[in-house]
């Protein structure tokens, strides 16, 4: 597992990275190669003509260096970005994104890795990206997720990279939906996507995501009421975890109650349990998750990719939304806040008023 995330902007990648760059010089600080490095960084210069196709053929073989530098590239949305997606482009579509998301305490972490244990028994690799919540005062996170993942330790079948949420209430970050990209290019077989862990808002998965896990576990409470009234509805796959714990079968059984009632959800959704720290149920999960790539990989690849394109623009709008209005410019949002005061027009139509503007 390579160990080369942090809360703050990323720095170069961490020396423990097990693979190195070929050729050239170092740099004198880094111990990077120095040919074709960003002057500030240590970074490959991505955005040169002359080394991105040699950047990408590193990325596309699976370099563990290379593929550090591309996401850190991606997640900071440097300069370098667009020319790296752009070339990124020819070698996308082929993994599968599997979504855990759930309340805090069901043990996503820890099903994660008894996963990650299964695909690689069944020999195949494996890339995660593990969003973290974000601290509102300082936007540091802990990144704590990954000290479960003991599956991943020593394994270059396993790449795993934690990320904080930078605020967003959906469970996820743009930057993790850009991540995908790098892991799909290098040939990762599936890529799991662990969100956060906030309850019933944590639905940004929906979208970015082929196969929901929904995942809960006995007693949780008031959680599984906001599971009820939130997190169903998006859900492919639901499961108990800690399956070995008293309370476990009325979980199940309020969920499966939950799910008979649910107008909305027309197709059966599978309910199963497991006990993730024995392994227990584990190889169910795996089958489901698996019929149900196999269905969303029949839509082909351009479809899922829209929709994850999608949801950035929706993310990219409501962030220039919300800074306008924080800003307050203009005397036409006064009138408009105005307005909504006096019960002369709804938040609803205001926005949409201040949308054409």
């Amino acid at each position: 597992m390579t160990r080369d995330a942090t809360s703050a902007p990323p720095t170069p990648p961490d020396p423990d990275t097990r693979t190195g760059s070929p050729g050239g010089g170092q740099h004198p600080h880094t111990g990077l190669p120095s040919v074709g490095q960003h002057a500030h960084t240590g970074l490959p210069s991505v955005g040169h003509h002359d080394d991105l196709p040699d950047f990408i053929a590193r990325i596309t073989a699976r370099e563990r260096r290379a593929v550090s530098q591309a996401v850190t590239e991606l997640e900071r949305l440097s300069s370098h970005a667009p020319a790296l997606l752009q070339a990124l482009q020819p070698h996308l579509g082929h993994a599968l994104v599997a979504g855990f998301t759930g309340p805090p305490g069901a043990g996503k972490s820890t099903l994660v890795n008894a996963v990650i244990r299964e695909l690689r028994a069944a020999g195949k690799t494996v890339a995660v990206i593990a969003v973290d919540p974000s601290s509102p005062i300082s936007g540091g996170a802990i990144l704590g997720d990954r000290i479960r993942m003991t599956a991943a330790l020593d394994d270059d079948g396993v790449f795993v990279r934690s990320l904080a949420s930078r605020g967003y209430l959906g469970g996820l970050s743009p930057a993790a939906v850009r991540i995908i990209d790098a892991f799909d290019a290098a040939g990762f077989d599936i890529i799991l996507l662990e969100t956060v862990g906030t309850g019933q808002n944590e639905i940004d998965v929906a979208e970015v995501a082929d196969v929901r896990v929904v995942i809960s576990a006995p007693g949780l409470g008031d959680d599984i009421q906001a599971m009820k009234s939130g997190l169903l509805e998006i859900a492919d796959i639901l499961v108990v975890n800690k399956g070995d714990r008293p309370g476990a079968e009325q979980t199940m059984q309020q969920l499966a109650g939950a799910l008979s009632i649910r107008a909305t959800i027309s197709d059966k959704i599978p309910l199963l349990k497991t006990t993730a720290t024995s392994g227990e149920g584990v190889d169910k999960l795996l089958a489901e998750i698996n019929s149900v790539g196999e269905h969303v990989r029949a839509t082909g690849a351009q479809s899922r990719r829209r929709r994850r394109a999608r949801y950035l623009i929706a993310r990219a709008a409501a962030d220039l939304v919300a800074a306008r209005i924080r800003r307050g410019e203009g005397s036409r949002l006064d009138d408009l806040s105005d307005h909504v005061l006096a019960g002369t027009l709804s938040p609803d139509a205001a926005a949409a008023s201040l949308l054409k503007d």
